[in-house]
């Protein structure tokens, strides 16, 4: 049981936490990738799980390497295709709405810190229909570091006014947790179905199986 009265902010990541996007952000890579001429896997992309799309890229780039594009046309090429995938395909894990809601009646104070861009942060709050519910929303591109960097964590709880050690952190990936942790946060993994098992997971504070669970025990 989490003692929720504990904490004065809620702060969740996006990919894999609000929305099922991970087998989106698969399928928009393994396109353009094959498109570029440099051909992945949906199983390739299990090693950049959790970072920003840029160092994602640059992953790639410096491991196999392209000639016709640019890194940049390529974060564009791929980030188009999410926001068309996330419009048609996008649906809020089950449990967030009730659990955002929850927090709510609770007074807390709730933050988004995700590795994605701005542009696919409006994307998911629109089609989620929770752009009014958060107090604080940041992208780790506007940090010099994504995740596993705390930079952007640390952002979210300066901005809320509230001290690291009284927030929640809400992740679903080894990167965010080690992000959370290194904020000096208390960090729930709900790990994202599509990720092979890690048992690093286990550096979290506490591990639930969804949403739905998460809610039963602060409620």
């Amino acid at each position: 049981m989490i003692k929720i009265e504990e904490y004065e902010a809620v702060i969740f990541d996006m990919d894999g936490v609000l929305i099922d996007s991970e087998p989106l952000w698969k399928i928009a890579m393994e396109e353009v990738f094959f498109y570029i001429g440099c051909p992945l896997s949906k199983e390739d992309f299990q090693f950049t799980v959790g970072l920003r799309i840029d160092e994602v890229i640059d992953y790639w780039s410096n491991k196999i390497g392209w000639e016709k594009y640019t890194n940049k046309q390529v974060e564009e090429f791929i980030e188009k295709r999410m926001v068309e995938l996330i419009t048609k395909n996008g649906k809020p894990l089950g449990g967030v709405i009730e659990t955002i809601n929850f927090l709510k009646t609770k007074n807390k104070k709730i933050g988004l810190a995700t590795s994605s861009s701005a542009r696919l942060i409006k994307a998911v709050l629109n089609i989620l229909g929770l752009e009014q519910k958060f107090d604080f929303v940041h992208s780790a591109e506007n940090e010099e570091y994504g995740k596993p960097n705390p930079s952007v964590y640390l952002s979210v709880s300066k901005h809320l006014t509230v001290s690291p050690l009284k927030c929640l952190v809400i992740e679903d990936s080894l990167n965010g947790i080690i992000s959370g942790k290194a904020a000096r946060m208390t960090v729930v993994c709900i790990p994202e179905k599509t990720h092979i098992p890690n048992p690093k997971l286990s550096l979290a504070d506490y591990t639930f199986l969804s949403m739905q669970e998460f809610l039963e025990k602060i409620n």
